[in-house]
């Protein structure tokens, strides 16, 4: 399964919104991979993975899940990508 998503945070994919996603991640039952549409996919459970894609605000992040539970663990991540990752309330 795969999901395409933009990264809504103001100051992009940095460390706290890298955090917040690699923990999400971590807890689902399924592994998840991200990527860029030109770079190669990193484990959605790394923070530093996450880091090196580079990815500022408006950058399209590739998310791909496979086996049971996929589509729930895709929705999960899509759904917290489209909050603001910086804002309190995320």
């Amino acid at each position: 399964m795969i999901r395409t998503v933009l990264v809504t945070s103001r100051s992009g994919l940095h460390m706290r919104a890298a955090a917040r996603i690699a923990a999400a991640a971590a807890q689902l039952p399924v592994p998840v991979t991200v990527r860029t549409p030109d770079r190669p996919a990193v484990p959605a459970d790394s923070i530093l993975a996450l880091l090196s894609l580079g990815a500022l605000c408006g950058t399209e992040l590739i998310l791909e899940a496979y086996g049971r539970q996929s589509v729930e663990a895709l929705d999960h991540l899509a759904d917290l990508f489209a909050h603001d990752l910086d804002s309190a309330g995320a």
